[in-house]
Formats: structure tokens, C-alpha cells, sequence
């Protein structure tokens, strides 16, 4: 078995604050996992063109994406959950018929079905990101391993009652993420330790939202940031600060993860409030 720790990190409200900036302290204490032997990953709902900038400034090189769907160690994809095609089209058409944008993932890319549609543009603004390309018909010649469906909650619904086989994955008010019922970030923890040769007692994990409620449930160290969900705070072993408040690094420290000493040295901490 391998020791080293593998510790997993969502990205908004985790990694980045409400701002898309990710805190210095946070930058520090990646750092110092990495130059300690462990694995750093990121455990997104994002398409991985969504976050390489994030890879790039914190020099993490596996990632698990489409909440579970694919999944990439040290820069080699080890697993890929593609969407049944027919699903895809049928989805797609019908949200058309209302005037709703689909957004297709997979590996290299992410493409919209509608040019300056209002939730997409809200959203990637809201995100500090470039629109995406638009091509309505992308998933006849590639294949899709999560959509994006845009539309209000209210909306949702509708998709819901009709593809009960599917869960929708909700962020905030612009849309969600649509995948398999039984695809989880979890799924794609377990498949990562496989990989990794793992134990179960070495894997971490750090959230705030819904789609990481699977994720914190399936390890023996969850935590949950301060700014959390409290559905996520109800299953995590351990609740740190915000994320704009060090929460990373001092839930490192409480781990065990961080020397005390080097967080002393290099911080101030006082101001926490658990």
C-alpha cells in the first residue's frame, strides 16, 4: 500500500472564494502538501477547461471532473464515464423546445448550445470566464461525459419528472449539472484510490456544497469550510473556517497535516472562529 495522503479539494467556496481568488494561505499550505510527497487533487463539478488555470497556479496535475466522471492522475485520464448518446440528444432537443442552453463536457472541451443566452452569460460572468464556443449540434460527433442544463430551479423541474434516471446537480441560480443517478464525486474517489493504491485512513477531503455531500460521507476525514452548506456541516468529521478565512490551512493543522509550528510561523490564526 502506498502512505502517502491523498487529499481532495473542491474548488468554489473551497479552493476559491466567492471572488475566484484563491486565498495565499491556501497557496502555502498546497505547497506544503506537495513538497511532502502527498497528493494534491482537485474534486470539481467544472469541465477540466474550466479550472486549468486553478491547476496551473496551485501545480495540481490530478483531478477528478463532471462530479465524478472523469478522472485524471498525475496528467494520465485513468477513467471516463460518457453519457448514453440517446439521452444526450433527447435532452438537448427538449430543451430547445424552451428556450434552455445545454452545455456539453468532456476532456478537452465545453460548447453551448446558444449564443449570449442570458443564464450562461450570468454564469460565466459570475465565474470569471469566457464564454464558450457554441455549437448546438457537438454531441453528434463527440462524445459527453456531464451536461449543463441552464434554467431557473423552477424550471428544473420539468427535466426532473421526465429523466428520473439522471440527478441534477444544482449551483445557485443559473443551472445545473446533469448526470447519471448513481455518478458521484465519491465514485470518483474510490476509482482514484484503486489507482493510487491507497488506504482508506490516508484519503481527506474538502467541501461546501451539495455535490460534495457524497464526497465527505465516503471518507473518514471530511471536512466541511465554514461557509458550508449545513447538510454538508452534518456529515463532515470536522468543520474549519471560511474560505476567505484560512479555512484550508487550519483545517490541514487540525488534521495533522500541517505542522502547528509551521502555521504559527508563517500565519496568524487567532482570528479564527470554529
Amino acid at each position: 500500500m502506498n502512505e502517502k495522503k491523498i487529499i481532495f479539494f473542491d474548488i468554489d467556496g473551497t479552493l476559491v472564494t466567492e471572488d475566484k481568488i484563491i486565498p495565499e494561505s491556501t497557496k502555502t499550505a498546497i505547497q506544503y502538501l506537495q513538497k511532502k510527497g502527498h497528493y494534491t487533487v482537485i474534486a470539481t463539478g467544472r469541465a477540466p477547461n474550466m479550472f486549468q488555470h486553478i491547476q496551473k497556479e496551485l501545480n495540481i496535475s490530478s483531478y477528478i471532473a463532471f462530479n465524478g466522471q472523469l478522472l485524471v492522475c498525475d496528467g494520465i485520464e485513468v477513467y471516463s464515464e460518457p453519457l448514453d448518446s440517446t439521452f444526450v440528444n433527447d435532452i438537448t432537443t427538449f430543451a430547445d423546445q424552451h428556450n434552455h442552453a445545454i452545455g456539453f463536457g468532456n476532456h478537452k472541451d465545453l460548447i453551448i448550445t446558444h449564443a449570449d443566452h442570458p443564464l450562461a452569460k450570468d454564469n460565466f460572468l459570475h465565474l470569471k470566464l469566457d464564454y464558450p464556443a457554441v455549437d448546438p449540434d457537438y454531441y453528434k460527433q463527440n462524445t459527453v461525459n456531464q451536461l449543463n442544463l441552464l434554467c431557473t430551479e423552477q424550471e428544473e423541474i420539468i427535466y426532473k419528472e421526465k429523466y428520473t434516471d439522471y440527478k441534477f446537480v444544482r449551483w445557485g441560480y443559473f443551472g445545473a449539472d446533469v448526470l447519471p443517478a448513481d455518478s458521484s464525486k465519491a465514485i470518483g474517489i474510490q476509482k482514484f484510490i484503486e489507482y493510487a493504491g491507497a488506504a482508506m485512513e490516508n484519503v481527506y477531503a474538502f467541501g461546501d456544497g451539495e455535490n460534495d455531500i457524497e464526497m465527505l460521507s465516503s471518507v473518514k476525514n471530511g471536512v466541511a469550510m465554514g461557509n458550508a452548506v449545513s447538510e454538508l456541516k452534518d456529515v463532515a468529521s470536522y468543520v474549519t473556517t471560511d474560505c476567505n478565512q484560512d479555512g484550508i490551512l487550519y483545517g490541514l493543522q487540525h488534521l495533522g497535516l500541517i505542522d502547528s509550528s509551521f502555521v504559527n510561523y508563517h500565519f496568524d490564526l487567532s482570528r479564527a472562529k470554529i
